[in-house]
């Protein structure tokens, strides 16, 4: 058992590549428990139609998946080694934000460790999806524009890592605009007062311009995708008191007084760009209908300069210094418990687990589901779901029965085409009834689907029909079918 006097060693000696390290050997070791997420399984499929950008999504995820598919196409470990990376970068970057806002090595240690026992950051670096590589760009943006004060060349580096950034997800245009206006309003104008600033504007328009070109080509899709999330059409969407709420959450509740502190202590200082920016913000995401962890990539810089007042408290006494690494090692365990797949999957059910981290349970079952789909299916009836995650993962398990690629109204599948015209029966899953006999003559219940664990995800319970003989061919029925969200 570690003694008061070796905890204090351990985080003022310790360094923030170890942490990091122990971090991303804890990603490692539980990256392929329970199995691949229903982003994950659309981002496979997207990455097998690679292009410059989607109706949904630029195309840097898409792109990462097809990458580590290429490597082991059946590791669910290597595909998520990017996601990794990602989390453990922003882990780093809070301890080195630390060092730039002044703090020695106990207080970069003790930011790295507050932020590698935070929820979101475990989550996101659990799943290869966009949230951990927007977080893992903000963090690194907000670092080199505390480096900035030092040397304006870091301005190139921005500009590549807001280009590359934006290839991943269009929403970090909304705080880089906001953090820029910020510095101006908070006395940092001289910071824009180089050529520098005018290249890496450059630099990253050039890095996102194949992403817009398509976009215009093809009439803006993903600003009305932005609308119907903001509308409430995603299985993660907030309301606006959970949004308020879940901000306690996002990096533990136990961490809330650190960031609430760091927060206060950049307002008061040269860099209280940061805070202003924190700020508005989260009015923004509050009054657009934003999720809650769109504002989850200002906490790495408020942890990190809380750290750094925090450590001139600590001192030398140890018991401080074991009382608040033992809180920040409780709050690492609870995020593991609830945010990791550390529980058994037959566990999931009587657990609070699913009904804090709805990702989870959307892990769960995919292949049973598959065989089930498989065997409700007519011989030679192309397959219509009604979400990505379906669709997915028939094109990722479907091979061994023989499937034929699935059809989707949603998001990018439906840009992807309908069932030929040809067609007269088509077995669909989790449509509704109701909303099929608009389309088929004949609809006929071919099964449910059943996880066979009792865990209420998205997919439990959901209908299958076998729907003949549609009203119009398939290309006309096509427009109707469109869902986003």
């Amino acid at each position: 058992m570690l003694t008061r006097h070796r905890i204090v060693n351990v985080c003022q000696a310790g360094s923030v590549p170890v942490i990091a390290s122990v971090f991303a050997l804890v990603l490692l070791v539980t990256s392929g428990r329970y199995g691949y997420h229903r982003d994950e399984l659309y981002f496979l499929a997207a990455g097998r139609r690679l292009d410059w950008s989607y109706p949904d999504q630029p195309p840097l995820s898409p792109f990462l998946a097809r990458l580590m598919a290429a490597v082991d196409p059946d590791s669910l470990c290597v595909m998520r080694l990017p996601a990794v990376a990602a989390a453990t970068l922003v882990v780093v970057c809070a301890g080195l934000m630390a060092g730039e806002l002044g703090g020695g090595r106990g207080a970069r240690a003790l930011a790295a460790g507050a932020v590698a026992s935070s929820a979101l950051v475990m989550g996101a670096g659990h799943l290869l999806g966009t949230t951990v590589f927007d977080l893992a760009a903000w963090s690194l943006i907000c670092l080199l524009v505390l480096k900035l004060g030092r040397d304006r060349r870091w301005w190139l580096a921005i500009g590549a890592v807001v280009g590359l950034g934006l290839q991943n997800k269009v929403l970090l245009i909304v705080p880089v605009g906001v953090l820029a206006v910020a510095l101006a309003l908070a006395g940092q104008r001289k910071l824009f007062a180089t050529r520098y600033f005018g290249v890496a504007v450059g630099f990253a328009l050039i890095v996102w311009l194949p992403y817009l070109w398509w976009q215009a080509g093809n009439g803006w899709p993903q600003w009305e995708l932005s609308r119907a999330i903001a509308g409430g059409s995603s299985g993660t969407s907030d309301t606006p008191i959970t949004f308020v709420l879940l901000q306690f959450g996002l990096f533990g509740p136990l961490l809330v007084a650190l960031w609430a502190y760091g927060a206060w202590r950049l307002w008061n200082s040269r860099w209280r760009a940061f805070a202003l920016t924190y700020a508005v913000l989260f009015v923004v995401f509050l009054a657009t209908g934003g999720k809650a962890y769109y504002l989850g990539g200002m906490y790495p810089v408020l942890l990190a300069a809380g750290a750094v007042g925090l450590c001139r408290w600590l001192g030398a006494d140890r018991k401080r210094w074991a009382a608040v690494v033992s809180v920040i090692a409780v709050n690492a365990v609870m995020s593991a418990v609830v945010f990791l797949p550390v529980l058994p999957v037959a566990s999931l059910r009587d657990s609070p687990v699913l009904a804090i981290n709805y990702d989870a349970g959307e892990t769960i079952a995919w292949p049973r589901y598959v065989e089930q789909i498989a065997a409700a299916r007519p011989p030679g009836a192309p397959i219509l779901t009604a979400n990505y995650g379906e669709a997915g993962a028939i094109e990722r398990y479907g091979s061994e029965y023989g499937l034929t690629t699935p059809h989707s109204g949603h998001n990018a599948y439906w840009w992807w085409g309908p069932p030929p015209d040809n067609a007269t029966e088509v077995l669909t899953v989790g449509i509704d009834r109701e909303r099929l006999t608009v389309i088929c003559s004949v609809v006929v219940p071919a099964g449910t689907l059943d996880n066979g664990l009792d865990i209420d995800n998205d997919e439990q319970g959901q209908p299958m029909f076998r729907c003949r003989n549609p009203v119009r061919p398939w290309s006309q029925l096509w427009p109707q079918l469109r869902t986003l969200g």
